[in-house]
């Protein structure tokens, strides 16, 4: 029997960009369909992040056009990331399969197939990669592989080159749905839920219409919610730095000491303006850090709820 397959698409502003999204999508599964891959039960799951453009209207109008659309919206903007696991949660108990992916149509709608291809063969996690980074600028390119250099080194399992491009079994999904973080960081999350994994590598289009809604601030925002919800490494680096310069202060002081009981006299201000400087700069780093942490532990102490479905048009 055909898995049901639900195609889970977060959307926050997208008026323009969702009429031709939903149109590749639609025609990618009734294909899946006819080849009898997927179930006639299988859906396109949009979900609306609390978009302030007529985005849920163009959902509302796709479902009454075609039942092959549903929809959720969230009551409020909670980010990406929550967006996408909303939809991932709901569709979990409807499907066997789902597919996440943006709405901007960047992911190669065609690797769906070979998706199902590893799935087929046993895997129950498929991570979406990118084949290049050639379209993109010289700064992105760098920063991304740096970044992910920086993750591997703090001991984040994490995928290069993938985004929220993947499909993921139901089985996985359960998985993933005993993860309850507030702060969430889906990239480094999925990998830990384990299970049979796979890679299927395809090429990132350029978005036709909108705008992105990663620019540089909410990228460097969302690159310190990974490394930090993820590791306790810096905290770790903090200590160890604190060791070294206590150990570099015993050095000198024996040194001044030294030089005083010569009668040499210390020269230098600046010796002493460039201490406190830097020692207060690292203090300041040091709790801006830490603080970063505490600042995590108060939200999930907290138990807030990490999304709330206002509407549901499947029920």
């Amino acid at each position: 029997m055909a898995s049901v397959l639900y195609i889970v698409v977060p959307c926050y502003n997208e008026e323009e960009m969702l009429p031709i999204t939903a149109q590749a999508l639609l025609k990618k599964l009734d294909s899946l369909i006819a080849l009898g891959r997927v179930s006639k039960q299988s859906r396109i799951m949009f979900v609306d992040d609390g978009s302030k453009d007529k985005t849920w209207e163009i959902i509302e109008k796709l479902s009454n056009a075609a039942p092959a659309f549903v929809g959720i919206k969230l009551s409020r903007n909670r980010g990406h990331q929550n967006a996408l696991l909303a939809g991932l949660m709901t569709a979990k108990d409807r499907c066997d399969i789902t597919v996440s992916m943006d709405a901007d149509l960047q992911d190669d709608v065609d690797a769906v197939d070979r998706f199902l291809d590893e799935y087929e063969k046993g895997a129950q996690i498929v991570y979406g990669v990118r084949s290049s980074r050639d379209k993109d600028t010289a700064f992105k390119r760098n920063t991304a592989r740096m970044y992910y250099r920086t993750l591997e080194h703090l001991g984040v399992e994490i995928t290069y080159d993938h985004a929220d491009y993947r499909l993921m079994s139901k089985e996985a999904l359960e998985g993933l749905a005993r993860f309850k973080e507030v702060n969430l960081f889906l990239r480094g999350l999925v990998p830990m839920v384990g299970y049979k994994s796979a890679t299927v590598k395809y090429v990132r289009n350029e978005r036709e219409k909108g705008e992105s809604k990663y620019p540089l601030k909410k990228m460097i925002s969302f690159a310190i919610e990974g490394i930090t919800s993820l590791s306790v490494k810096p905290i770790r680096f903090i200590t160890f730095l604190g060791i070294f310069v206590f150990l570099v202060s015993i050095i000198l002081l024996i040194r001044f000491f030294v030089i005083w009981c010569m009668g040499k006299a210390v020269a230098g201000w600046a010796t002493i303006v460039i201490s406190i400087w830097g020692i207060g700069g690292l203090q300041l780093l040091a709790i801006g850090i830490i603080g970063e942490y505490i600042g995590k532990i108060y939200l999930e102490t907290k138990q807030r709820p990490r999304y709330i479905i206002e509407k549901d048009l499947e029920l």
